[in-house]
């Protein structure tokens, strides 16, 4: 069987190495790590912006993850940003709207990390919560910096979520907004807290989207889960 090719959304930011300091595409190499690990063949999405280019990226994919990042712009669901809401990219919102656009036209399995998953809910027409400490009183999803935030998460029965983590799962968290409405979605896991942790599309296709970072733990089924849902894509293809 030929191993799939999963696509990673990437980061376009600043950045130093040896000599240079320049504007460049990244992506954190636990990524692309997990996706060889779990048997994928990863391949770096850098933030295009022609006419057609998420249609024919996807068309060359047998999967693809939206990978974590800045805050998606509150303007893409209507609303004032919040004081706390920062950093957003017009530019990666726009590339990554386009291929969720393509993904969903060509049934391509599709794993949202973080970010991913807020912005796959706003793809859907649904809302964020701009700041989750506002709602929940406390940090414990992103405790700052550098460091993820461990949460214990409870699955829904039934999901595809719970068929690859189990009844409960303790998480890496680094997210300071969470998804409030997420039409076509159905509630996958939640913190003790209530904020919603994952979700995903009913039906047969692969649409599943996590708050958490499963690139960063030794568990990586969600990702086993998206690269097993690829490589049956890449052979109905043929």
């Amino acid at each position: 069987m030929t191993t799939p090719v999963i696509g990673l959304t990437t980061y376009r930011e600043d950045a130093a190495w040896g000599v240079w300091e320049q504007p460049a595409d990244l992506l954190p190499t636990q990524y692309a790590a997990a996706v060889e690990a779990t048997g994928g063949l990863p391949l770096l999405l850098p933030t295009l912006g022609q006419p057609g280019a998420a249609d024919t990226v996807v068309s060359r994919l047998d999967g693809l993850v939206i990978s974590g990042g800045a805050d998606v712009d509150p303007g893409r669901y209507g609303a004032e940003p919040h004081e706390r809401t920062a950093g957003w990219r017009p530019d990666r919102d726009a590339w990554e709207l386009a291929l969720l656009d393509a993904a969903a036209a060509a049934g391509l399995p599709v794993l949202g990390v973080c970010r991913g998953m807020q912005l796959m809910a706003v793809h859907a027409g649904g809302e964020l919560d701009q700041h989750t400490p506002d709602l929940v009183d406390h940090e414990e999803h992103s405790p700052g910096g550098d460091a993820f935030g461990a949460v214990a998460v409870t699955t829904v029965a039934g999901t595809v979520v719970s068929g690859l983590v189990g009844e409960s799962v303790s998480v890496n968290c680094h997210h300071h907004q969470s998804v409030r409405s997420h039409p076509g979605f159905v509630s996958a896991a939640h913190a003790a807290d209530g904020t919603l942790e994952a979700m995903e599309a009913p039906g047969g296709r692969f649409c599943v989207a996590v708050q958490w970072h499963p690139e960063t733990a030794a568990d990586v089924g969600l990702l086993a889960g998206l690269v097993r849902a690829a490589a049956a894509y890449a052979q109905s293809r043929r």
